[in-house]
């Protein structure tokens, strides 16, 4: 699967979350790299949108901004996550097409469990189906 990936800041959890994205089998296009926060989310929403990646992740320093600016761009369910089960129920429930980390307190453990339950858990269609009748 092509992931899009974007951070306003270069750190090593950024290249860890490649990496880790890479192990999982996926193939990684980094959209934007030490772009303002605002641009990142849209770059990486934009490319989810328009399909030229499945899925996406976001990072800022808080995650908050990011998944905010993704927000804004129509089709994409942006979710900021700090564990591992919010990320799958984010998937889960939600059809979450893009994780939002925070740089400041995001381990590069947490961020890999985060990874593996966010790309690995299947959409739950029935749930889904509610979310979609909601008024846009």
């Amino acid at each position: 699967m092509r992931v899009a990936l974007g951070s306003d800041e270069h750190t090593p959890l950024v290249d860890e979350v490649r990496r880790r994205l890479v192990e999982l089998g996926h193939e990684v296009a980094v959209v934007a790299d030490g772009d303002p926060w605002p641009e990142v989310g849209r770059a990486v929403g934009e490319a989810v949108v328009a399909g030229t990646a499945a899925l996406g992740v976001v990072c800022c320093w808080t995650g908050t901004g990011v998944s905010i600016a993704a927000n804004k761009v129509p089709g994409v369910r942006a979710a900021l996550c700090t564990d591992a089960e919010t990320a799958r129920g984010a998937r889960r429930w939600n059809d979450a097409n893009v994780l939002a980390l925070g740089l400041r307190l995001t381990s590069p453990e947490v961020a890999g469990e985060m990874l593996q339950a966010f790309f690995t858990t299947e959409v739950d269609d029935q749930e889904v189906e509610t979310l979609r009748r909601l008024p846009e």
